[in-house]
């Protein structure tokens, strides 16, 4: 069998990361890269600063160069946070008959906010026989699915708390930009006010997956979003806030069924959380028969974690059936420590 292929599309931090990480597996083959302008006609070794090793120069090029019709297995696709914005380029790759997994957070459960979209999608996807499914640290895996997997050894949930003390120094200027990194408190409010400020994505897409999961039917999410100010100069590789000025946002989030609160998240999340004597974790707290209380400390990493997500979902979505999925509809994640092709089928490859 032949080495599963794999195209990235978008080469920041997480795009390259995950080409990174791809270069030291077995059995799978990094097919072409899609990048911004500023970047096409370069060398995708060059760019990351990597040897070749006797590997086929990879050279950056459009979309339109590189994703062409059964060019690979899947796509890993790095390129937004939002579904309306990711769908146009979701729809491309599906319709070349390549899987995808992308790291748009509110494809982690599109079904949330955009049913119409979702539809969609998970019809293009099954009219070409490919899949596609969104994932990523979180949402995808510690607010949610961790969540759901802990409520397995439960007789009766009454009540859960999610709960991540995360860093954002490893994300690159669009996440800076979405979390307020950097700007003045009056700012930061009115990009609240205004919706121009995202700050975490997900929290529709997590409560939602976690209420499916479990048979609740949520009647209304909330949620808030304040500004986490720090009192020194604080400085990531991709983002810097002055004393006195944002270094995070600290969100909230609240699902109720029945007009009764049954989920929760909490989610402070900022540049270089040590600077201020921050520990960071995760949490799962769930009231009900047996209580859970999980706690990790220091958190899971989001940069690395997200990139080992879609890397190691690649599998999966190769051997899903066709259409949209989401991390309840796969098997779990886990890590790929053999060769990759021994955890593919063969009649599911695009790329025979």
């Amino acid at each position: 069998m032949e080495n599963v292929k794999v195209i990235i599309w978008g080469l920041g931090s997480m795009g390259s990361g995950m080409a990174e990480m791809l270069l030291g597996k077995k059995g799978v083959d990094i097919a072409g890269v899609a990048g911004r302008e500023s970047k096409a006609g370069k060398s995708m070794y060059e760019f990351l600063s990597v040897e070749r090793s006797g590997r086929p120069d990879i050279i950056i090029g459009s979309p339109e160069e590189v994703i062409r019709e059964k060019a690979a297995d899947v796509v890993l696709l790095c390129t937004d946070s939002f579904t309306v914005k990711a769908f146009d380029k979701i729809k491309f790759i599906l319709e070349k008959k390549i899987n995808c997994v992308t790291i748009a957070e509110e494809m982690a459960y599109p079904q949330a906010q955009h049913p119409e979209l979702a539809k969609q999608i998970d019809a293009i996807a099954k009219a070409n026989g490919v899949s596609v499914v969104g994932t990523g640290i979180n949402p995808g895996l510690i607010m949610d699915l961790l969540v759901i997997i802990m409520t397995g050894c439960c007789e009766r949930v009454d009540h859960i708390v999610s709960r991540r003390v995360n860093s954002l120094s490893p994300f690159g200027p669009a996440v800076m930009s979405e979390q307020g990194i950097g700007i003045t408190p009056e700012e930061f409010r009115e990009g609240v006010r205004t919706g121009r400020l995202a700050g975490h994505v997900g929290f529709s897409e997590s409560i939602s997956m976690i209420a499916d999961a479990l048979g609740w039917k949520i009647s209304e999410i909330k949620q808030s979003m304040e500004p986490i100010i720090t009192d020194a100069d604080r400085k990531s590789p991709h983002g810097f806030a002055k004393a006195g000025n944002a270094a995070g946002c600290s969100m909230k989030g609240f699902g109720y069924v029945g007009g009764e609160l049954k989920i929760e998240m909490d989610h402070p999340q900022q540049i270089e959380p040590e600077q201020a004597g921050i520990k960071t974790g995760d949490y799962v707290i769930i009231k009900g028969k047996p209580d859970i209380n999980m706690v990790n400390s220091p958190e899971v990493p989001g940069g690395i974690g997200t990139i080992a997500m879609a890397v190691n979902m690649i599998p999966h979505v190769i051997n899903a059936r066709p259409g949209l999925h989401s991390m309840i509809t796969l098997p779990v994640p886990r890590a790929i420590m053999g060769d990759m092709r021994d955890m593919v089928s063969e009649e599911a490859r695009v790329v025979s």
